[in-house]
């Protein structure tokens, strides 16, 4: 179960730099899109403080990183034209590498 909140934790982690990114594109609902980024902070912040109850805390916090960050760089590829080359793409793969490793190392 703390696995799974862990990948919640890190999934509301890549909602705060969405919404960060949505107020600058959206500016007429600027608020709104930050108010979003807020809450999935908080939310973020909250169930990794849950899955870390059964985790070590090194291997919860590099998951958690590690999800936030590959997702918010696939979201930017997808949605905002972020640059997709070879050695970004390259680098994204090698942190999804390290946090397969640290799940697969036991616990």
């Amino acid at each position: 179960m703390a696995w799974i909140l862990l990948i919640i934790a890190g999934c509301f982690e890549i909602g705060w730099p969405l919404g960060m990114k949505l107020a600058q594109v959206h500016p007429h609902n600027k608020f709104g899109w930050i108010l979003m980024s807020v809450i999935s902070m908080a939310l973020s912040g909250y169930f990794l403080y849950l899955a870390q109850k059964s985790i070590p805390m090194g291997t919860a916090y590099a998951i958690w990183t590690g999800i936030g960050a590959v997702g918010a760089f696939t979201v930017g590829i997808l949605f905002f034209k972020d640059p997709a080359g070879f050695f970004r793409i390259a680098s994204a793969t090698f942190i999804v590498i390290g946090i397969v490793g640290l799940k697969l190392s036991g616990n």
